[in-house]
Parts: C-alpha cells; structure tokens; sequence
C-alpha cells in the first residue's frame, strides 16, 4: 500500500529520533560505534533533507498562504545549518572526547526540534491545503526519490 507524503516523513523521524538516541547513550569509548552511527545518520539526513526539499517543501510551500512560505524557509534553513555547520563540525571531532558528546547532544536537539515542528505545524497544514490523492502522489514521488538516492550513497 503506498503511504502518503506525512507518512513517510513520520516514518523517517521516527527512525532518525532512534538513531540519534543510540548515538546520545554511547560512551567516549565506543569510536567504532559512534562513526557508525554518525555516517547513518549523515546519510538519512541527507537523503530525508533531498526528498523534503525537491518534493514535498515546494508543493507545501505554493499550496496556501504566508504561513506555508514562512515555515518552508524556516524549514529550509535548519536543514542548512544543520548540513553545513553542525554535521561538518560532529565529524571532525574526535569521537572520544566529551566534545563529540556535547555535539551529538546538540544536533539531536536541532534536529529534533525541527521534526517537532514538521510534525505539529506543517504536517496540519499540510493536511488542511493538499487533499488526499495530492499527498498520496507526493508520497509515491518521495518514495522512489528516497530509494533512488538510498542507492547512489
């Protein structure tokens, strides 16, 4: 059964909050660990941040009012920060010292925050501006969008 866009984005939160956890609870010790999980987080993030972007964020956007844009670009620009600034700056600190730590404790907050946001402001939006057969379609886009990048990394 296809699911819809909202679906599939709450699909992918819930993965990338268990990711994050597992990453939040390891020790100074586990480097092995810690790179594993930071390079699959990466790699969600970046194929999660691509589908949203290229599909979904510009229909949520043009579909109504002010409110749509201003949280498309608030939306965009976290994505940025946390693409350009926070991940960059995670994997070129040593995962054995407390710094690692404290990074990983700030980009699970960043990014969660962000899929709060999605979840309880634009997903109702969303709901209330794109019918049915619209999201189901987005959701179908995204699908084979995500499993498109999913095999190129």
């Amino acid at each position: 059964m296809a699911k819809d866009a909202l679906s599939l984005i709450q699909e992918d939160h819930d993965k990338m909050r268990g990711l994050l956890e597992k990453l939040s609870k390891t020790t100074d010790r586990a480097e092995k660990t810690r790179l594993d999980l930071l390079q699959q987080i990466e790699k969600e993030l970046k194929v999660h941040t691509a589908i949203e972007e290229e599909i979904f964020y510009p229909r949520f956007r043009d579909a109504d009012g002010k409110e749509h844009v201003t949280l498309y670009h608030e939306a965009v620009e976290e994505h940025r920060a946390v693409e350009e600034f926070v991940m960059p700056d995670l994997k070129q600190t040593d995962p054995q010292t407390p710094e690692f730590s404290g990074r990983c404790k700030v980009i699970k907050d960043l990014v969660e925050h962000h899929m709060q946001e999605e979840e309880e402001e634009m997903f109702e939006l969303a709901r209330e501006a794109l019918s049915e057969e619209e999201l189901l379609e987005l959701g179908k886009q995204m699908a084979e969008r995500k499993k498109e990048l999913m095999s190129q990394m």
